[in-house]
């Protein structure tokens, strides 16, 4: 099983759930695995602290973060994880299954990130823009008659898989979640919170050199998103990339461009 120093780098995020009981089988599969960081997105209910399906948990709940947004939720963390099925859904981030997930784990704690495991609301899952935050989304395998699964029963095997193996896997396995060659694996990665931060400025910077229409904005902000966490930058790199783009923005504002993007 996982230390207790490795569990606590570890997060249970949980999405806009609707039912407070599901949110109470969460917690206690996680008090079942060691697990003591939940946090909970704009959940639907406002009571879901009194959920009485949190058997021997009460107190993660009423210790558990409450966030506004997902990006909120994951902005301390190096490595975010979205779960689900890929039926009627096409992931824009490398998939890797269930099984699988513990040597990238097992990387990202040696190398001592902060992981955020996501799991999305009852009725549909993680949407295309709840899974922008994430750098890798595992497939949880179910038969393909009945590919969907409880919230607190997705959540249970999943904490199974990490509590019992993560510690096991002895080599990481060359995957999505590695450095590009050249960097160093074992420096930090940057934080969600930081890569939200330089996407703004680098969004800022389309904006003033017109690179495309003000109705693409939105999806400009998606695409660089997604981009930043598949190059896995360490720190020194954002900070870098972050001065860089401060540059480039100051120079266009001072001398700015004509619009020929109307």
């Amino acid at each position: 099983m996982l230390t207790a120093s490795q569990r606590d780098h570890i997060d249970i995020v949980l999405v806009s759930p609707r039912n407070p009981l599901n949110i109470g089988a969460v917690a206690r599969a996680m008090a079942n695995f060691g697990f003591e960081h939940l946090s909970v997105v704009a959940a639907y209910q406002p009571h879901w602290r009194e959920a009485r399906s949190a058997v021997g948990a009460p107190d993660l709940l009423q210790s558990a973060r409450e966030a506004a947004t997902l990006a909120e939720a994951v902005a301390d963390s190096t490595l975010v994880i979205g779960t689900g099925t890929l039926t009627h859904r096409k992931p824009e981030q490398p998939v890797v299954s269930l099984p699988a997930l513990a040597p990238l784990l097992a990387q990202e704690l040696a190398r001592g990130g902060r992981i955020a495991l996501i799991f999305g609301p009852e009725k549909h899952g993680l949407t295309r823009e709840d899974l922008s935050w994430c750098h890798t989304f595992v497939q949880i395998p179910t038969d393909p008659r009945q590919p969907s699964m409880n919230l607190g029963q997705a959540a249970a095997v999943c904490l199974y898989e990490i509590a019992a193996r993560a510690l096991n896997a002895a080599q990481p396995a060359p995957g999505p979640n590695r450095n590009p060659p050249g960097l160093d694996d074992n420096a930090p990665a940057a934080p969600s919170g930081d890569l939200d931060i330089l996407a703004g400025l680098i969004c800022d910077v389309m904006a003033a050199a017109n690179y495309s229409p003000r109705t693409m904005q939105t999806a400009n902000r998606h695409a660089i998103r997604l981009m930043l966490r598949r190059l896995r930058l360490n720190s020194a790199d954002q900070r870098r990339l972050l001065g860089l783009f401060r540059r480039i923005l100051w120079s266009f504002r001072r001398s700015p461009i004509r619009d020929i993007t109307k």
